[in-house]
């Protein structure tokens, strides 16, 4: 039930005792997250977040989520950032969920807005708001849009039960609109960043109402928080990782490339690139987080990963039990010769693809390890978020940088604001 780690193709690169050379850093690393010492400790509440997540809190969205589903047809979620990424990643990782779940507020696109609005309109809707502020702008307008369909649709006493706010305890101006309006509310925690929030309201809430099995994610975090909260590099795997990226980075590896082949870990990925760019970019540091989905990126980007500038590492996930078998057929005549595989199932040629890529990207330049899960299951898609949250922020205090904060984020909206004339 846990997480497989491969290094075999770091020979040469990074070895183990070139971790153990940098254990005083990652011990202080360590201590400096678990005491709360280290630049942005303030904001770690995520790091025991699932063991403190009680059990009847989880039973009370599993319930919310059947009440909302008995009058509804679809939801949307509406938010950007962590309060989408997340949401997303799970329901296409899970690709089970008991009704649709439909995105607005995380671009301005004028066409895909107007699609959504367009294909929901006949539909009985629910919609989760989610922003800390409620004054994010893709959000905020997003909602302002929404909720108009929605008063046009329905009594101002329906809206209370078919609208659902995630914000801020106390202030801004979604708590404000909720506590008008009388719709539902769950608080998003003042510790917890954005893009550490998937196990907060801000994406249990959207899951349990799509019916996303809500308690194997927490369980399989709760999984992740005993394992790779111990300072012990022999065993921690979340501390190995953010060890040899930071010491592939001082060779010169200043780019990550995080690959799959499984195409339903495409937005894990996504959500993966805003936890380490958001995280780790600052003052002037940082590595590039870029993804891959094989093997169609084999026929884009595979000669550049072959044979392109070696300032590249990549870090597979690879998936041991898939949850359904496609067994290749035989053919008569055989012209594409392939009668070498018939019998056996598809997910074999997909294995031989990934080892054969692993190796011929290591042979020509490139160190790549892999995290193995055992089942595409909810369980342990939360361990590997837990994983990930953990290890980045190893890795930012290795790069001297405080990873819970995103001042660089706040330079486009100060112009943008000043663009349109807002304060």
């Amino acid at each position: 039930m846990s997480i497989i780690f491969n290094r075999e193709h770091l020979k040469g690169f990074i070895e183990q005792k070139d971790i153990n050379k940098i254990s005083s850093r990652i011990e202080k690393a360590h201590n400096d997250l678990e005491q709360g010492t280290g630049s942005g400790g303030e904001i770690t509440g995520w790091k025991d977040l699932p063991s403190r997540i009680e059990n009847n809190f989880i039973d009370e969205l599993v319930k919310l989520g059947e009440e909302v589903r008995s009058y509804s047809d679809c939801v949307i979620s509406i938010g950007i950032g962590g309060s989408y990424l997340g949401i997303r990643s799970s329901v296409e990782f899970l690709r089970e969920y008991k009704i649709p779940i439909h995105y607005a507020g995380n671009n301005m696109s004028v066409d895909y807005l107007h699609h959504l609005l367009e294909s929901v309109k006949d539909k009985s809707v629910s919609v989760v708001v989610i922003s800390k502020s409620g004054a994010t702008t893709e959000p905020a307008i997003a909602f302002r849009i929404v909720k108009q369909m929605l008063k046009e649709k329905y009594s101002e006493e329906e809206l209370k039960k078919r609208i659902i706010c995630v914000t801020d305890g106390e202030k801004g101006a979604l708590r404000h609109i909720a506590d008008t309006n009388g719709y539902r509310s769950f608080v998003i925690p003042d510790d917890v960043g954005g893009r550490f929030s998937i196990l907060t309201p801000v994406g249990l809430v959207p899951l349990a109402i799509a019916g996303v099995d809500i308690k194997s994610l927490v369980d399989g975090a709760r999984k992740g928080e005993e394992e790779y909260s111990k300072f012990d590099l022999e065993n921690n795997i979340a501390y190995q990782y953010a060890a040899t990226r930071y010491l592939l980075s001082k060779k010169g590896k200043h780019i990550e490339v995080t690959a799959s082949f499984y195409d339903n870990l495409y937005y894990v990925l996504e959500w993966w690139k805003q936890l380490y760019g958001e995280s780790e970019a600052k003052d002037g540091k940082g590595i590039f987080p870029a993804s891959l989905i094989m093997s169609t990126d084999l026929h884009s980007m595979g000669q550049l990963m072959q044979e392109g500038a070696r300032n590249v590492f990549e870090t597979f996930i690879d998936i041991e039990r898939p949850n359904h078998s496609i067994l290749v057929p035989k053919d008569d005549e055989d012209l594409d010769e392939f009668n070498i595989v018939a019998g056996k199932d598809l997910d074999y040629v997909n294995t031989q693809a990934y080892k054969a890529t692993a190796s011929a990207h290591f042979e020509g330049g490139v160190p790549n390890m892999t995290l193995t899960l055992c089942q595409a299951d909810a369980f342990h898609l939360g361990q590997l978020y837990y994983f990930y949250e953990r290890a980045v922020a190893i890795s930012g205090y290795l790069l001297g940088v405080n990873p819970f904060n995103q001042p660089g984020v706040e330079a486009y909206k100060k112009k943008m604001f000043a663009l349109l004339g807002k304060k």
